[in-house]
């Protein structure tokens, strides 16, 4: 049985490494573009388990096991901070960690002064994940990859999944996978929402076990890379379409909040800015597994396909080799926009 992937961001080349692990002989990871391009070469990076639904608990508990084993340079377990600045905020952060807890993420209430040099006068409350982090999306990509390739894939950038004979298609093409689905006979309610990041100009003395910190209310976070942080928030209204460029007019806001978050930054610049496109459903969860005969579909993350990927590409592999999958991807159904259901992921950032 010949398996064609189309897609080689994070989704596509997890499920291509994990069917070649599980014995598919057949398989060929193609992509339109180059392998980590397009939304994998643009992320943020991040890796989290405090998700507001058990659904999404359970995919990202699945793949932090395989970000920890891939370890440095891939993935640094830096943890993740959520701030509360006011008393609902808060109450959101201790019902998402009811949540989280109880499947056993170990997520804690905490005093956020253990973190050095964040200005905390406005904040009432945070939550902390320590088992949580930043990765290297495009890195990780290549890296998955390469053990594809050495697993017998193969792997054919510039090429476009109808240019590929198979008796059996995935298709995992972030923003554009609706394109790719419809050409096929599949609808997909997927839309293209631009996204923009920032990467500042180095700042000293930057810890190293900073962790990726956001601001429950305003949705503004920011990480470490290398010497500088990684910004990104909300637009002020969603930019839905398939532009991808940067609105310059909110870079000064941006680097604003920043010194009043982390004083040690203030007086940082912008080095570059970019913007990519999450691949957004209805309710912001993904859309996996079949949805026509010999056609299979992981895509729709809203902006969770990195984090996700290791768990979605196992579980996606088992279930086109074994007919079933060791995760329930129930949930993830293409069938449930039909029949009316509804779960929202309120924790998109």
């Amino acid at each position: 049985m010949k398996i064609c992937v189309a897609g080689a961001g994070a989704i596509g080349a997890s499920v291509a490494y994990h069917l070649a692990l599980l014995g598919a002989r057949d398989v060929v990871l193609v992509d339109r573009g180059e392998v980590a391009g397009g939304a994998t070469s643009k992320g943020m990076g991040g890796v989290r388990q405090q998700f507001s639904t058990a659904a999404e608990v359970r995919l990202a508990q699945a793949s932090i096991r395989f970000f920890e084993e891939l370890g440095a340079p891939y993935f640094e377990q830096v943890g993740y901070l959520f701030l509360a600045t006011t008393e609902a905020g808060l109450e959101t952060l201790k019902e998402r960690r009811r949540v989280q807890a109880e499947l056993g993420v170990p997520v804690e209430q905490v005093d956020a002064s253990f973190v050095p040099g964040l200005e905390l006068g406005d904040v009432v409350g945070a939550v902390f994940c320590a088992t949580d982090g930043v990765g290297d999306p495009p890195a990780v990509t290549r890296e998955l990859v390469g053990r594809a390739r050495d697993l017998g894939v193969e792997v054919r950038e510039g090429v476009d999944l109808a240019a590929v004979e198979a008796e059996v298609r995935v298709i995992a093409c972030g923003a554009w996978s609706a394109q790719a689905a419809e050409a096929l006979g599949v609808e997909l309610p997927i839309r293209p929402l631009t996204r923009q990041l920032i990467l500042t100009s180095p700042v000293a003395e930057l810890p190293s076990g900073l962790p990726m910190t956001i601001e429950l209310e305003t949705g503004f976070h920011f990480r470490r890379r290398g010497a500088a942080l990684v910004l990104a928030m909300h637009d002020p209204a969603p930019r839905w379409g398939w532009e991808q460029t940067v609105d310059e007019s909110l870079l000064p806001d941006r680097l604003e909040r920043l010194g009043r978050r982390y004083p040690p930054a203030a007086g940082a610049q912008v080095d570059r800015a970019w913007a990519g496109l999450y691949d957004m459903t209805p309710d912001a969860h993904p859309i996996i597994g079949q949805v026509a005969e010999g056609l299979y579909v992981a895509c729709g993350f809203s902006g969770h396909g990195f984090m996700q990927s290791p768990a979605v590409g196992r579980a996606l592999a088992e279930e086109i080799l074994e007919s079933s999958s060791s995760l329930d991807l129930s949930d993830y159904r293409l069938e449930r926009f039909a029949e009316g259901a509804v779960f929202p992921e309120h924790a998109i950032l």
